[in-house]
């Protein structure tokens, strides 16, 4: 009995990396000390149908196969580093590490190689770190540019009373969060993208099905709340205005963000073109 269900997990095993296209397959050295290390690092790198990664944790190596097409090593890696696991690439934050329970802790070898190592710069209070020898680069400009010009179309079409316009431009904003590319995220923009992204995506998409001005104004809020917080730590071409209107939202207040220093309010249009103010400038 035991027998056959030791050959039913290990088809199971391999069916699931079959399911897998494109597949790569590599080694990788992961921190940890025992089998609830490797439920939160097998839970915390698995994609259904994108990547797989097994964990021993007698030898701390982990087996990764993916889907070269969808993801890549260093965005598994940071996966795992995000909830609390060192590997020789990348850096848990401290306070996650701490949070381990006390059987977790492992003995943080790969810390202590990279003491000198470069810290991802970061305007949030993120202090994972990059070893010396990972290959990811800092970009000068977010790669998240896209999205956000997108987001500044769809808030002008609301500034216009357009729900048409508003449409097309929630389209394309859409389509832009689907096509960016993890990998190229400073590792700060990619910790509040994992936290964002599903929200971001729903508000949009409602937006996009709304044919009403008043319901998309209403979706455009939440849009406007994960775009702050992905804007908060990234790099920005030029000074960006984080603007306030008290009255909007049933007089709760709604927020926005735009280029222009000016109030132009998307969530009255020309009923109250200028109601509002800014309250914080990101650059």
């Amino acid at each position: 009995m035991i027998i056959l269900m030791t050959i039913g997990g290990l088809l199971s095993f391999n069916n699931s990396y079959c399911q897998i296209k494109n597949a790569k397959t590599e080694t990788v050295r992961i921190y940890g000390n025992c089998n609830m290390c490797k439920s939160k690092i097998e839970k915390a790198g698995n994609q259904r149908k994108v990547a797989k990664v097994t964990w021993d944790k007698d030898t701390q190596m982990a087996t990764i196969i993916y889907n070269e097409k969808k993801t890549n090593q260093d965005e598994i890696l940071k996966r795992i580093a995000l909830v609390g696991y060192d590997s020789d690439k990348f850096l848990a934050p401290d306070d996650v590490y701490e949070k381990l329970d006390d059987c977790c802790k492992y003995d943080r070898v790969a810390q202590t190689a990279s003491l000198h190592s470069m810290t991802v710069a970061s305007k949030s209070n993120s202090n994972i770190h990059m070893s010396p020898n990972s290959t990811d680069q800092l970009a000068a400009v977010s790669p998240l540019n896209a999205i956000y010009e997108n987001y500044f179309a769809l808030k002008d079409a609301l500034v216009q009373t357009e729900k048409s316009k508003a449409n097309k431009m929630a389209t394309n904003l859409l389509a832009t969060i689907n096509q960016v590319k993890m990998e190229k995220m400073a590792m700060d923009e990619h910790m509040v993208w994992m936290k964002v992204m599903k929200n971001l995506e729903s508000d949009t998409k409602k937006i996009v099905e709304s044919k009403d001005i008043s319901q998309q104004r209403i979706h455009f809020m939440g849009v406007s709340k994960s775009i702050y917080d992905l804007m908060k730590v990234s790099s920005l071409e030029s000074p960006i205005y984080f603007q306030h209107c008290p009255m909007a939202n049933d007089g709760k207040g709604a927020d926005w963000l735009s280029k222009d220093k000016d109030s132009k309010n998307p969530y009255y249009g020309n009923q109250m073109l200028t109601c509002g103010k800014t309250v914080e400038t990101l650059q």
